[in-house]
């Protein structure tokens, strides 16, 4: 039995879009902008600001594999780029023998330091300066709506392991 497709209104379709092309838009401007400042992708940006804002800059790597939203084997991927250049380090979890525990080293906090205020400016002129305050706050429960949705659609509760940072 076939059932007709439920289209997009032309609202709906509007907003689709605009949110296509704003993410690829925003996800490459944020990119140059970090590879002229810093020599890195915003991947590897948010790896070590989820490092610096956890306690003692250390955090378990299924935890952070989860809150970067990768797969566990595409983080050590990265996290042993950024070993290689000193910023991250890793160690066995003393709780949990079979665990690894990723953390910032002090050249890693140095660096965030060093340019975390010009990655927050270009965050800061690509969206927050474009928008009103209300529009901030439609922007961040529109976000918590759709993730929220995505978290519980179907199969994920059911399997967690279709989620990318529960594959290995």
């Amino acid at each position: 039995m076939s059932t007709t497709p439920r289209w997009l209104t032309a609202e709906e379709r509007r907003a689709w879009l605009a949110y296509v092309d704003f993410s690829t838009l925003l996800a490459d401007y944020l990119n140059r902008q970090l590879r002229r400042d810093a020599g890195m992708t915003h991947a590897d940006y948010s790896l070590l600001a989820y490092l610096s804002m956890a306690p003692d800059g250390v955090l378990g790597m299924s935890e952070l594999a989860q809150r970067l939203k990768i797969t566990r084997s595409r983080l050590t991927h990265a996290v042993n780029r950024l070993r290689e250049i000193g910023l991250v380090d890793r160690r066995e979890d003393p709780a949990d023998g079979r665990g690894q525990l990723a953390f910032l080293t002090d050249e890693g906090r140095a660096l965030l330091v060093e340019i975390a205020p010009g990655h927050v400016e270009a965050v800061r002129r690509a969206v927050f300066d474009v928008l009103t305050p209300e529009q901030v706050r439609q922007f961040a429960e529109i976000g918590e709506a759709i993730s929220d949705a995505l978290h519980r659609a179907e199969g994920t509760e059911a399997d967690p392991a279709v989620l990318p940072w529960r594959r290995r």
